[in-house]
């Protein structure tokens, strides 16, 4: 994803041949820390709601950035981790648990926990070797999601993808980098029939957006979650 000053800022103009996504047409959102409510969310399906960050260092630390409890009734709510390393302490996974668990406790849908780290698509397989042992930590009724580089569509390794396919329940591919949309997507999005994960697009509300031809035949098209940002 993409540090918070650039969630402040207004997003670059679009292209005129697409249209931009416009939040109220979809039902599935990440809120990140720092961004208001949106009228949107009232119809949401699913949030996608930012916890912490894990950051590097000489001990690796994870810091809550959404210090209040939610208490969301009407949606399936995921717990998101930005991340930066992949060195976790058990710290980290003990305040994660915790958190997970204060979250259901307070009465919420609490779907399962995404990690948002930007994988590089030539080391899928050690990112899955990672993602296979956070699994084995997570109570068995948490789904594992993860976020998605549009490169790994097109250039991902198969073995890397197949690894990835047998531990985590969906990817987000995200269509997006800072707070713009990524140039030629389409071409990327062309090859997603390699993918063999259950997979959502990531869309930026107001960027552009077009459909690639076959996205909604493919049976591993989920739908779509829409980065929200303030006005």
């Amino acid at each position: 994803m993409f540090a918070l000053p650039l969630l402040l800022s207004a997003i670059l103009p679009l292209q005129a041949s697409n249209p931009a996504v416009d939040a109220m047409r979809y039902d599935a959102f990440w809120l990140w820390a720092g961004v208001k409510p949106q009228p949107a969310l009232a119809r949401a399906r699913r949030i996608y709601l930012l916890q912490g960050a894990v950051i590097g260092g000489d001990v690796p630390r994870l810091i809550a950035q959404r210090p209040a409890i939610p208490r969301i009734r009407h949606a399936e709510l995921w717990m998101v981790l930005r991340v930066e390393t992949l060195a976790w302490t058990p710290q980290i996974d003990a305040q994660m648990l915790a958190a997970l668990d204060r979250w259901r406790r307070a009465g919420n849908h609490v779907a399962g926990i995404q990690i948002d780290f930007d994988a590089h698509t030539r080391h899928l397989d050690r990112y899955a070797t990672f993602l296979e042992a956070l699994r084995a930590k997570l109570p068995s009724q948490y789904r594992l999601g993860i976020t998605g580089l549009l490169d790994w569509s097109a250039n991902g390794d198969p073995e890397g993808l197949a690894k990835l396919a047998g531990i985590v329940d969906e990817v987000v591919v995200q269509i997006y980098q800072g707070r713009r949309v990524i140039p030629g997507y389409q071409g990327y999005l062309a090859r997603l029939g390699r993918m063999p994960i259950p997979f959502r697009i990531g869309l930026l509300q107001g960027g552009e957006w077009a459909p690639p031809p076959g996205l909604a035949a493919n049976p591993r098209f989920q739908g779509y979650v829409v980065f929200l940002l303030n006005a």
